[in-house]
């Protein structure tokens, strides 16, 4: 339900000079600088601000109606923008659009849901992908909020803005039909089986200690590299080893040509 334009009514008063130093003198009388759009032009006027915190105390927050007394007249205006204190928040400037009560205006309502939806009921996540839609209405038909009812959102379907009924006198603003609130698939954990850790050796037998294969063991007699292992098949034979199938050399005989034999006196 809209708030009443007759009980939020703010006493004004036009301001001259702009920039800091009128700006300072205004803030140290407890007032703001404020400018008033609409018409065509603007006004710059110096108002109260813990009146105007006062007035949009409301369900309706800054799509209030608000009733500006100045000084020969009226205005009826909407807060549109503020500037505040970054340390003490307090409100240092005002803008006011000036509006007719009997043509809509354009105004964001925020997004509210009602009911519960199937889809949750299942294990589904109902998001809302709109927070505020965008209507047209006269000012004193704005309403606070817009409800959603998602009683039959299933999972994995959507409602979109075209679905919504508009609150009576009011019409919804979009280009694309946007979706407003929808129940998610909840997503599934995956469960990552544990990871065996790589052993030397057969798959799935550790290791033992000392064992052929194992870090750290030592050859085993006839094995490649070991201590007095013959060569491989095929290989080459050690240097001063007979070759394969070479007979021992008879008793006495002469000693190969090659390195002087052990005693030989040198000529």
């Amino acid at each position: 339900m809209a708030e009443s334009v007759s009980s939020n009514v703010v006493a004004a008063e036009k301001r001259e000079g702009k920039g800091k130093g009128p700006a300072r003198r205004l803030r140290a009388k407890g007032l703001i600088p404020a400018v008033v759009y609409g018409k065509g032009e603007s006004a710059p006027i110096a108002v109260d601000p813990a009146a105007i915190e006062k007035a949009l105390a409301t369900p309706l927050k800054f799509n209030t109606v608000i009733t500006l007394a100045l000084e020969g007249g009226q205005k009826s205006v909407l807060f549109k923008d503020y500037q505040v204190d970054p340390v003490s928040r307090r409100l240092l400037h005002a803008d006011f659009l000036e509006v007719a009560l009997d043509k809509p205006v354009k105004v964001e309502v925020p997004v509210v849901t009602v009911g519960k939806a199937e889809g949750v009921t299942a294990g589904g996540i109902l998001s809302i992908a709109t927070h505020e839609v965008v209507l047209e209405a006269l000012p004193g038909k704005i309403p606070a909020q817009i409800e959603v009812d998602v009683t039959d959102l299933k999972i994995g379907t959507s409602i979109h803005i075209s679905e919504v009924k508009a609150p009576e006198g009011c019409k919804f603003k979009y280009a694309t039909d946007y979706v407003v609130a929808f129940v998610a698939v909840p997503e599934k954990e995956e469960v990552v089986a544990p990871v065996a850790a790589a052993v030397p050796g057969a798959e799935g037998v550790a290791a033992v200690p000392g064992a052929p294969g194992a870090p750290g063991a030592a050859p085993a007699p006839g094995a490649p590299g070991a201590a007095g292992a013959a060569p491989a098949a095929g290989g080459v034979p050690a240097a001063g080893a007979p070759a394969k199938g070479a007979a021992p050399a008879a008793k006495g005989a002469a000693p190969a040509k090659g390195p002087e034999a052990k005693g030989e006196r040198k000529k």
